[in-house]
């Protein structure tokens, strides 16, 4: 999928809360292993998804360089946002200090909202609509006490900003390809606080059978092998997944260990493959192509070939870098855990 005009990354930034527990935290409480990642980000007590989203939202103008008034579209992709009925994204726009004079929406599919989100601003921006538009996912730990979930469902944020201007720009959008089907291997239903998970759907025929179609199918419209990618990124439910699909792609441990954040982060759902290339994109050199290729249960995903331009060596260093947010954490209980994820009642 193409559009008629040349699409590039202006901005982009990252937000990851600093509060982490470790697996071994909650394996003790249930009597279980380690569990599949060896920690994970956990919001505040006053943070969600939106706010989460507004401060990446805000590094990301930081790495743009514009005035934001300029940005006339902004979709925002999310699985737990703050409200049922009352949209997401006018907060955000409002406490960035986005004109009124812009195009918002709030995206929901699954884990790839996010990648959906960078989508429709490809395509708005791509089709001469907007100047700029912004993307963003974001989302917070959404797993019920005791399931498998509880050790993998994290917190963060990415958002990209994205216009036609070549100046300064950090990356070129050179394909996108998405494959769906109806898989029902995920859900919650309307009133349940927990998602579910079925699991012999998980692997087969969800996540590996979707992304593994989505990377091989971009692949053949370019024209291109594994080897012609210097990163690539998968979505990451957990360690073991993205590694499976990457060696069975043909791509190296060289290749997607610069994406891959889920052992020391989680998995923060519909962030998982767009702060995957933040993490990318703080390290890479101009030149440098990248695929990213992400997956929300219910099933699809999406993948985004780039090439990465000069304006990143510029750019990277006016926001705080993905690891900057990593390295900064604070362990905490499982009491209080709890307690953030308002799983303890006191009564107000």
């Amino acid at each position: 999928m193409k559009t008629i005009k040349n699409v590039y990354i202006t901005g982009y930034g990252a937000y990851i809360p600093k509060y982490r527990i470790k697996g071994e935290t909650i394996a003790a409480v249930w009597g279980k292993s380690r569990g599949p990642v060896k920690e994970k980000a956990v919001e505040g007590m006053d943070e969600d998804s939106t706010t989460i989203a507004i401060e990446a939202a805000r590094n990301g103008l930081k790495r743009a360089l514009i005035d934001r008034d300029g940005i006339e579209a902004l979709f925002f992709g999310s699985e737990s946002k703050p409200y049922a009925v009352k949209p997401s994204a006018t907060v955000i726009a409002e406490a960035i200090g986005v004109t009124t004079q812009v195009s918002v929406a709030d995206l929901e599919f699954a884990c790839k909202a996010g990648t959906e989100a960078m989508k429709c601003c490809i395509a708005y921006v791509g089709s001469k609509m907007v100047d700029y538009a912004m993307a963003i996912g974001s989302d917070t730990a959404q797993g019920r006490p005791g399931d498998e979930l509880e050790y993998t469902a994290a917190s963060g944020g990415a958002a990209y900003i994205f216009s036609r201007n070549k100046k300064d720009a950090i990356a070129r959008i050179d394909e996108t390809y998405s494959f769906t089907t109806d898989t029902p291997d995920f859900w919650r239903r309307n009133r349940e606080k927990y998602p579910r998970h079925g699991f012999r759907f998980t692997g087969e025929p969800a996540y590996f059978k979707h992304i593994t179609m989505a990377a091989i199918e971009i692949m053949n419209s370019m024209g291109k092998k594994p080897s012609y990618f210097d990163h690539v990124v998968f979505h990451q439910p957990n360690v073991r997944f993205p590694n499976i699909v990457a060696k069975d792609l043909g791509f190296t441990e060289e290749q997607i260990k610069c994406g891959l954040l889920s052992d020391v982060i989680g998995n923060t759902y519909s962030a998982a493959t767009p702060l995957g290339l933040t993490n990318i994109l703080d390290l890479a050199k101009p030149g440098e192509k990248i695929l990213a290729v992400s997956f929300g249960s219910g099933a699809g995903s999406d993948a985004i070939a780039l090439t990465v331009c000069n304006g990143i060596e510029k750019k990277r260093d006016l926001a705080l870098s993905t690891q900057d947010y990593i390295n900064r954490k604070t362990y905490i209980d499982y009491a209080t855990y709890l307690k953030f994820r308002g799983g303890i009642d006191i009564g107000v």
